[in-house]
């Protein structure tokens, strides 16, 4: 029998490594969840699927996460990092990823008001 943590597992990790990442990145506003996770439709082999946004960043889009340890979680993660322009851009589209993202994110930390 194969066993993979459930959701609660999975969530209260998710939201212990948020408090630490926000301790070594300190422009983080917000960090959330989505996907299969945040949906419940997890399974045997799922990853999490991570969100960050923060205020800025002088790396380009596909080198940021790799600064962010992400090997400690229990499941298999990919992380998704935004600064605060580009996030409300998103947010401000009508694309397909950006009502998923409305639709399922699970924000586990929030420091800004929006």
């Amino acid at each position: 029998m194969l066993a993979w943590p459930d959701r609660a597992i999975v969530d209260h990790a998710v939201r212990d490594w948020a408090a630490e990442e926000a301790k070594r990145h300190p422009g983080v506003l917000r960090i959330g969840y989505f996907g299969s996770y945040a949906r419940g439709d997890w399974g045997v082999g799922s990853d999490v699927d991570l969100v960050a946004v923060v205020e800025d960043s002088p790396l380009p889009f596909h080198e940021r996460a790799t600064r962010w340890n992400i090997l400690d979680l229990p499941v298999p993660a990919e992380l998704l990092v935004y600064t605060r322009p580009e996030w409300e851009r998103l947010m401000a589209s009508e694309s397909r990823f950006a009502q998923q993202l409305v639709q399922e994110i699970v924000w586990v930390l929030c420091k800004d008001a929006g």
